[in-house]
């Protein structure tokens, strides 16, 4: 599901992880982990790249009660950069390269 930018600017790729997940989730019958939280674009490849907003999308995910998040690990900078530790709390952040680090922490597997 790689929505490639080209020319057009567009919203919704940040949702890329979040739509394959479900598919997985839906094919292997496993659920998703309750209270989590993912963002980011991916390849037809499965790397899972940066997106925008950040901040936005963390604050949002603590205020709606998500324990964990899974974020692009290209962006890893942007939290320590943008956000405080007490603006995070006890939210658990998960950074990811690929579809493959994703899967494990995001299904509930066993």
């Amino acid at each position: 599901m790689h929505v490639p930018a080209g020319a057009i600017p567009k919203d919704g790729p940040s949702a890329g992880v979040t739509m394959a997940t479900a598919l997985l989730s839906m094919l292997t019958d496993k659920c998703v982990k309750p209270n989590l939280a993912m963002t980011g674009e991916i390849t037809l490849i499965g790397q899972v790249l940066p997106i925008g907003g950040i901040k936005e999308k963390v604050l949002a995910a603590k205020r709606s009660g998500v324990k964990e998040i899974i974020l692009p690990a290209e962006n890893e900078v942007n939290v320590k950069e943008d956000l405080k530790a007490e603006q995070i709390g006890d939210i658990k952040l998960h950074y990811v390269k690929t579809m493959d680090e994703l899967v494990p922490i995001a299904l509930q597997l066993g």
